[in-house]
């Protein structure tokens, strides 16, 4: 056999040794890349396996800290990426440094690998295709690490949130008062898992009975702590033995004080007070929408709207003077009084010929308020929910809450 056939062969046979020996490492490397889902530890694990297997001086992540080999952990990759390294002050420039782009799904580049070389030393193609490689298992590994601290992240969020949510719920009345001659239901679903809407009945040692009905502007968690802080300084002022209409006026003011932000999360309010003893109350309504009040004539008649209680001033914390009204209101047999957030109105329902939406709107509440035969607070709210439901088709986008007292035959 000629002695140049034979060469030929052996190359061959050492070319293939190699490609078997290149794939293996590819493989164990990858392996050892996708072995955690913790961020720092595939960006160390990629970074050693440059460095290390193909005996590099260092290598980092461009916008990442972490790096490995002749490269300081704290060092972070500025505007021109030589500045400050202890390579390129030995060298003079960044000649150097190799860099392989990784990509995400899109196929938009989110980072650089970024190889320093030692001096005199160029990459081979078979090193500069083993980086290329590592590279692209790099950046799968990395956006699932990444998706992975996100995915984490918003279960904290998520407990957050149902922990919020439980505390909420545990604001509201869990049992109605017990009021010689009336009875009140409340019912209350939130748009997301924490709501605006606040609702509240305080008894007082004067045997009264204090209650609000209120909605912070916007919606969600900054909306939720602004009604706690609400519900503080007015339970304070309550208990105090103030007067609802000064109760008004000074809680207008402090919000107004607590800052910009507060003002943007302003507050309708309606204040109630109920007097059992003289089967009266006294309401003031801060930019609240208005509350139904109904009686009947006399028992087995039709029932009558005897008054839409509308607003005497701005909502809570808009203007810092907003001057309010006190209205009272007698409560014969039979009366019944509705107040609600405006979630309430604002149920929407698609036309599909004509392509617009339908609001439910005030009317409506009212009309299905009136129509109610039933003549328990739980079964009226009942009722008003399921016209609402019947008459919406899509998704909730408001707070809803509501509160039905009456004076029992």
């Amino acid at each position: 056999m000629p002695d140049n056939i034979a060469m030929d062969d052996r190359d061959e046979a050492l070319f293939a040794q190699q490609q078997v020996a290149r794939l293996q490492a590819l493989l164990e490397a990858s392996r050892l890349i996708h072995s955690t889902i913790v961020l720092d530890d595939v960006l160390n694990t990629v970074l050693k396996i440059v460095v290390r297997e193909l005996e590099l001086d260092g290598a980092f992540f461009k916008h990442f800290l972490n790096s490995y080999g002749d490269v300081p952990q704290t060092f972070s990759v500025p505007d021109r990426d030589a500045v400050g390294h202890p390579l390129v002050e030995r060298t003079g420039d960044t000649d150097l440094w190799t860099r392989f782009p990784l990509h995400d799904k899109a196929g938009a580049t989110f980072t650089e690998l970024i190889v320093i070389r030692p001096a005199g030393r160029t990459l081979t193609l078979d090193e500069l295709d083993f980086i290329e490689s590592l590279a692209i298992q790099a950046a799968v590994a990395i956006e699932n690490a990444r998706f992975h601290e996100r995915t984490v992240q918003w279960q904290r969020v998520e407990s957050d949130l149902a922990s919020a949510r439980q505390v909420q719920r545990s604001l509201l009345p869990q049992e109605m008062p017990n009021i010689p001659g009336y009875c009140m239901a409340i019912k209350q679903v939130t748009c997301y898992e924490v709501g605006g809407d606040y609702l509240d009945i305080v008894p007082m040692a004067n045997g009264k009975t204090t209650i609000v009905v209120a909605d912070v502007a916007g919606k969600g968690l900054a909306s939720a702590l602004v009604g706690t802080s609400f519900r503080s300084a007015f339970r304070a002022m309550v208990n105090s033995g103030i007067p609802l209409l000064e109760i008004a006026t000074r809680m207008n003011l402090l919000h107004f004080n607590e800052g910009e932000q507060s003002r943007r999360r302003y507050v309708t309010a309606f204040f109630l007070q109920l007097d059992p003893e003289t089967d009266t109350m006294d309401i003031v309504n801060c930019g609240h929408n208005p509350a139904f009040l109904m009686s009947l004539s006399e028992p087995g008649s039709e029932p009558v709207l005897l008054k839409k209680i509308g607003a005497s001033g701005t909502p809570v914390g808009l203007l810092p003077f907003s001057t309010y009204e006190v209205e009272s209101f007698s409560l014969p047999v039979g009366s019944r009084l509705l107040l609600y957030t405006d979630g309430m109105t604002e149920v929407f329902r698609s036309d599909v010929k004509g392509g617009t939406d339908d609001e439910f709107g005030e009317d409506r509440l009212l009309q299905t308020f009136l129509t109610c035969p039933a003549c328990i607070p739980e079964k009226i709210l009942d009722t008003v929910w399921s016209t609402l439901d019947e008459f919406g088709n899509q998704e909730q986008s408001d707070d809803m809450t509501a509160m039905v007292l009456m004076r029992e035959a």
